[in-house]
């Protein structure tokens, strides 16, 4: 009989996922304990208790399986090992036991879509065209002029085909050239990859974030995508500035064949009593994908877009993308994410006024879903500022100087203002600790009963209470240039909740329909002096919110 590693509560409460509040930890740049500069799996155990505190529900941890880091461990050349550089394979074990023992559930990164080119798959693939692997990854013959099979692009700029000599052939790769793409059709390939699922299930973690989640098939028939134009949004998460946001990916991602592959993935989860998983869905048509990818309860338990990751973010625009996730219904579970690794700081991409960021808070944690919060934003931190000698993103080193890349989001946290290194690490970061940061950092703010970071903790702690929030149906209330309402009702308590927030800097009214009444403000942190009116109409202060029981 299989003995079970994972939280104690998952086999009573499987569905735990539903609401849970995530938070992802960027292994390099959370907290160093053996003074090289970068963050480790130990750093991240002595911070755990602080994880805990502030409420949340999970901690996904980005990559630190073993990886020539060219991609900082995007590009895995080892999927059942921890990279030296964060410690062993033990101390994350110890990592998982001791967030257990804090209540605290695991997520770890997997990235399925491809690896690093020094893996010993890849080596073995590339030697010959007819080894074991060599259908393991996404090989093509040049055109008759010697050119790469299709127009297909990397998001890091260039054709997505590089050339190997041996094979005289051209491999895929979506992201750097030292980072081939698998051959997902091969079910030798899928085998391999749910035997690595096991291996990490069977030390204990609750689930995994699928990294580039829809990028795991490609067409089979190498057709050319058609064009698109330059667009005005990041809004499949790439800058316009990039040309692959240039082109309709009609077949370089998002296959329909990936439903099936989910399906298969899903059955190895059900395993294990309890897992989630949390997919990444880059792409234009997102709000299809999302509910394509986590219905019928038989393939992703719940995925982020980029939607909310965007520049935009008026309430009009907000409206919209809410609109199409309740379009939904009961059967798609989104997760929300304002900010994460590879997109710029939310303080710097949307408002860093600190009631802006509370009202973008108190939204984000008020959504039908699953809350995902990235390190530092309890804090309130920018977008780090770096020279081009100071870059370590590849991707941003080749958009310089029109976009600075992924650095600016990964400067290492701010525990202590005065400590060197603002109490990251005795040594010199990898990446630089921004000197504007050391006034926003965690002894500064656990001492002020005002700061963001406790009115982190205090929604965080408000809303575990709060059955509506985690499970109750959701619905919309009338768009408004300032205001986005909507309306949160809970079954099985009977309990109605009316949720209105002005995102704007300035003083806004908000009729509410005429069925609509406040009764009683709600046990949640409310923004600027929120009052309850008996009128239809809310006045509202800039950036205010209320939460209040209509029944």
């Amino acid at each position: 009989m299989k003995t079970f590693l994972q939280h104690p509560d998952n086999q009573t409460n499987p569905e735990w996922w539903r609401g849970a509040t995530i938070y992802q930890i960027y292994p390099r740049s959370y907290q160093d304990s053996n003074g090289d500069g970068i963050g480790d799996l130990k750093g991240i155990i002595d911070r755990l208790p602080y994880i805990a505190g502030l409420g949340v529900d999970a901690v996904w941890l980005s990559p630190f399986f073993t990886s020539p880091m060219k991609d900082f461990g995007y590009d895995v050349s080892d999927y059942c090992d921890v990279d030296p550089m964060f410690g062993t394979l033990d101390d994350f074990k110890h990592l998982v036991a001791k967030a257990h023992e804090l209540g605290l559930r695991v997520i770890i990164d997997q990235v399925l879509s491809h690896t690093a080119d020094i893996h010993p798959w890849f080596v073995e693939s590339s030697s010959s065209r007819d080894n074991p692997k060599a259908d393991w990854y996404v090989w093509g013959d040049p055109k008759e002029d010697g050119s790469p099979p299709n127009n297909w692009l990397s998001i890091f700029i260039g054709s997505a085909w590089q050339w190997n000599a041996r094979r005289e052939q051209y491999y895929m790769h979506n992201f750097l050239t030292s980072q081939p793409d698998l051959n997902l059709h091969n079910r030798e390939v899928r085998a391999a990859l749910f035997d690595v699922l096991r291996f990490w299930l069977d030390i204990g973690v609750d689930g995994f974030r699928l990294d580039t989640v829809n990028f795991y098939m490609h067409d089979a028939q190498l057709r050319d995508n058609p064009a698109r134009g330059r667009p005005s949004d990041n809004d499949c998460g790439v800058v316009p500035t990039n040309p692959y946001s240039w082109q309709k990916h009609l077949y370089d991602k998002s296959q329909p064949e990936n439903l099936q592959l989910l399906q298969e993935m899903r059955a190895v989860l059900d395993e294990y009593p309890g897992i989630t998983t949390v997919g990444e869905l880059g792409d234009e048509n997102s709000y299809e994908l999302q509910l394509a990818y986590t219905a019928d309860g038989d393939k992703l338990h719940t995925a982020y877009t980029f939607d909310l990751l965007s520049e935009q973010k008026s309430p009009l625009y907000l409206h919209e993308v809410l609109d199409k996730f309740a379009q939904g219904g009961e059967d798609s579970w989104a997760c929300w994410s304002l900010g994460n690794h590879d997109t710029p700081r939310l303080a710097s991409r949307w408002n860093g006024d600190p009631q802006a960021l509370r009202a973008y808070l108190s939204m984000q944690l008020s959504l039908r879903g699953s809350p995902c919060l990235y390190q530092g934003e309890e804090l309130g931190l920018t977008e780090g500022v770096l020279t081009f000698e100071q870059l370590r993103d590849p991707y941003g080193i080749s958009m310089w100087p029109e976009a600075g890349g992924r650095d600016g989001c990964r400067t290492p946290m701010v525990w202590q203002s005065g400590a060197a290194n603002a109490g990251f690490s005795d040594a010199e970061p990898w990446l630089p600790v921004m000197q504007n940061h050391l006034p926003l950092a965690v002894d500064q703010q656990d001492a002020d009963s005002g700061s963001l970071l406790n009115y982190y903790r205090d929604w965080l702690q408000a809303r575990r209470k709060l059955a509506v929030l985690w499970s109750g149906s959701f619905e919309l209330l009338a768009a408004h240039s300032q205001v986005l309402a909507y309306i949160r009702r809970d079954v099985k308590s009977g309990r109605t909740l009316l949720c209105v927030m002005n995102l704007s800097g300035q003083t806004a009214e908000y009729a509410l329909p005429a069925n609509v009444l406040a009764k009683e403000l709600a046990d949640v942190p409310q923004t600027a002096d929120s009052k309850l009116l008996d009128k239809e109409v809310l006045s509202l202060q800039p950036w205010g919110t209320l939460f209040a029981w209509i029944d």
